[in-house]
């Protein structure tokens, strides 16, 4: 068999149907749309939500509540997690905690805090600190730098 002799599985290929062309097609005049109403006028019939007059559930379900879409959003890291990735001296940054695969994505920003206790001496580079983590950084003799 060659490339010119391959021809589609007979009855696989329907002709189109060719609407409204005249009455002997048997889709003449109305088109197949029936005789006036709401479904044979352009753009006519329901919305995808109508429910048959009833109130839809769209507008039934009650709307309670506000999301700030302009919120920061930080990733939160613990000290007892750097105290377990990272030798004594290191420099903790967010490129670093990429990959070492502490955090995937960073979104708005790495915050540290203070759950857990920390024996190494790192300065961590990071968006945020909470009060008790930069403590107890200091107080290993590391150092906090807010980026």
């Amino acid at each position: 068999m060659k490339l010119h002799e391959l021809k589609p599985v007979p009855g696989s290929r329907l002709k189109e149907v060719r609407k409204g062309r005249g009455t002997g097609t048997g889709l003449g005049k109305t088109a197949g749309r029936g005789h006036k109403g709401q479904k044979a006028r352009a753009g006519g019939g329901k919305g995808p939500y109508f429910e048959g007059g009833q109130t839809p559930l769209q507008r039934r379900t009650p709307k309670r509540g506000f999301t700030n879409i302009f919120k920061t959003e930080y990733v939160e890291i613990n000290l007892k997690q750097l105290n377990d990735r990272f030798e004594e001296g290191a420099v903790v940054t967010p490129e670093v905690l990429i990959e070492t695969g502490l955090v995937k994505n960073v979104r708005d920003g790495i915050k540290i805090l203070g759950h857990g206790d920390i024996t190494k001496a790192l300065t961590v580079k990071a968006q945020g600190f909470s009060k008790s983590a930069a403590e107890k950084i200091t107080a290993a003799g590391g150092q906090v730098e807010v980026i």
